[in-house]
């Protein structure tokens, strides 16, 4: 009986000292988010979206206008995209729209359908004062959202850059850990994330041409950014998104894909990666792509060659 009440008061000890640890990188978490606040403020411009703030980022004055469109759970898409960007607005206009529960827009607990997610893109470019049609330059899960705006709105676009982006079929067989995301959202919103070594090191800081002060408002942003609900209602419904797209077709417009070695994070193996969208892209009549040999966040690697090849492409 001794022993049974020694566990048992051993084990109450080890969850008080777990709950009073959780506590201090809880206060720790919400005393470093307002020190970061003044790193956190919008970059772009912020334009109101069905009731919420939306942030939209412009750059340059040509008269093409290139919408940058992040993957999913890319925490700040204005500067995730900023190396490639940065290397076009001499030629063209740039606008990088951050979805709801991305970077400087607000958090909203909503379906993330295909239809609510471009009306929102649509809504905020306009409110953005930017004008149809577009040239789309998705990376990964966007590119869902731009092969559905092509089909849906095809005045509205005039080409799509895909940026290693998704098209339906991968997800035939992706596995989505939506509790795993759950997981990682509790630990972001504790402030556990903190304690993690190189967590906020992302590919644009590693890799891109962020400035040093860039890089601090990245890591801002992620600490404030990361597996948001929105985030996980976007994944919770890609599959179903997925298949809605595939059944409205191949979408026949100028198509230049950019495709990675899979590596990065996509879950696939480098022969499925680049064969899928090898086989979409051979359905497009004025279809072209590229093969790369780097990881998925593909502008973060080979902004140079990328930009080169976007504007020959733009220019035939």
């Amino acid at each position: 009986m001794k022993n049974v009440k020694k566990v048992v008061r051993v084990i109450m000890i080890i969850i008080v000292i777990l709950v009073a640890l959780l506590l201090l990188i809880y206060i720790n978490h919400r005393i470093r988010l307002t020190k970061e606040s003044t790193l956190r403020s919008p970059l772009g411009q912020i334009v109101e979206v069905d009731g919420h703030n939306m942030s939209v980022y412009i750059e340059g004055e040509g008269e093409a206008t290139l919408v940058f469109m992040s993957g999913g759970g890319t925490c700040c898409p204005i500067l995730d995209f900023k190396s490639l960007y940065s290397l076009l607005s001499a030629d063209y206009k740039v606008a990088v729209v951050e979805k709801f529960g991305y970077g400087f827009s607000d958090v909203v607990d909503t379906s993330r359908d295909i239809d609510s997610i471009l009306e929102d893109t649509r809504v905020a470019l306009v409110a953005a004062g930017l004008n149809a049609p577009y040239v789309l330059c998705p990376h990964s899960m966007s590119g869902l959202e731009a092969l559905y705006w092509a089909q849906k709105y095809p005045d509205e676009v005039s080409a799509i850059i895909g940026l290693d982006m998704a098209v339906p079929q991968y997800y035939d067989s992706m596995n989505i850990n939506i509790p795993l995301m759950r997981v990682a959202s509790w630990a972001a919103d504790m402030g556990v994330t903190r304690l993690i070594p190189g967590i906020a090191e992302s590919d644009a800081i590693q890799h891109g041409t962020l400035s040093d002060s860039e890089k601090e408002i990245y890591k801002a942003v992620f600490y404030n950014r990361t597996a948001t609900v929105t985030m996980i209602n976007e994944v919770e419904l890609v599959k179903e998104n997925a298949k809605k797209v595939e059944s409205i077709g191949v979408p026949q417009l100028p198509m230049l894909l950019f495709i990675s070695d899979g590596s990065g994070g996509t879950g696939f193996d480098e022969e499925t990666w680049r064969k899928i969208p090898i086989e979409y892209i051979s359905q497009v009549h004025n279809g072209k792509y590229i093969e790369l040999d780097c990881p998925h966040y593909v502008h973060d690697y080979e902004y140079n060659m990328i930009s080169e090849n976007i504007m020959e492409f733009l220019s035939n």
